[in-house]
């Protein structure tokens, strides 16, 4: 190994293993299997990653992407998956995305609302998931809604029935499964975002380790491992991202 690909390792590694943050609270990136271990597209991405590096993995599992976030900027995590945002930006540097996903709103059967751009109106409350990317993009976004907080993106569906709230916003595929699952409720045609799904390092691991990660990401999208890893986990809905 060279010198700098030693370095490479160690920007890394620095307790000599890959920590990869993993948020099982976005069902297209992650979920556990039937033996309860982290599974999904971010969980092999992970694994090609600790590959091509040499080194073992540990998966740190996380419900919900604000921990995510906050392990990777803390450094308690080496690499994560993360929607991009700007504030997640302090502390974090993104490669290109990997997969686009559609953000969504779901509202109950005899709702009035029919579309999208009926939401953003007072008295109207808007249940998301705390700390999600949805948040994020939704308190900048909105300016007469109120926006109501679950504890995870998961709980988004059920917290809005709790609430009596009008509109739940989420990951397309979540909110399609929770209306499926509970019958009564329908999904406003059309998204309201579309969220490019990253991988990021610590601010600080330096310039090469980023460039190092994002041309592993894509080479990923290239030669096909994010659109197979996609299609063996039965995710429908999510695009592979174009090359950056």
């Amino acid at each position: 190994m060279t010198t700098s690909a030693s370095d490479l390792v160690q920007a890394f590694t620095p307790s000599g293993r890959l920590r990869a943050s993993i948020n099982l609270g976005n069902p297209i990136l992650a979920g556990r299997g039937a033996d309860g271990q982290a599974k999904g597209v971010s969980v092999d991405l992970a694994r090609a990653f600790a590959e091509r590096l040499g080194v073992a993995l540990d998966l740190v599992v996380f419900d919900t992407a604000g921990q995510s976030v906050e392990a990777v900027k803390a450094e308690q995590a080496d690499i994560g998956f993360f929607a991009i945002d700007p504030l997640r930006g302090e502390g974090i540097r993104f490669t290109a995305p990997y997969v686009l996903i559609e953000g969504c709103y779901l509202v109950r059967a005899d709702s009035p609302l029919q579309d999208k751009a009926e939401v953003d109106t007072a008295g109207h409350s808007v249940v998301v998931g705390k700390g999600s990317a949805y948040d994020l993009f939704l308190t900048r976004e909105l300016k007469a809604a109120t926006i109501l907080r679950a504890p995870s993106s998961p709980a988004v569906v059920q917290s809005f029935l709790d609430e009596n709230a009008d509109v739940a916003a989420g990951v397309k595929q979540q909110l399609e499964a929770d209306a499926a699952r509970l019958g009564g409720l329908r999904l406003l045609p059309g998204c309201f975002m579309v969220i490019q799904q990253a991988m990021g390092l610590p601010a600080g691991r330096g310039a090469a380790a980023q460039a190092a990660l994002a041309a592993f990401v894509e080479e990923m999208k290239a030669s096909g491992f994010v659109a197979e890893a996609l299609r063996r986990h039965g995710i429908q809905g999510a695009a592979v991202a174009p090359a950056a």
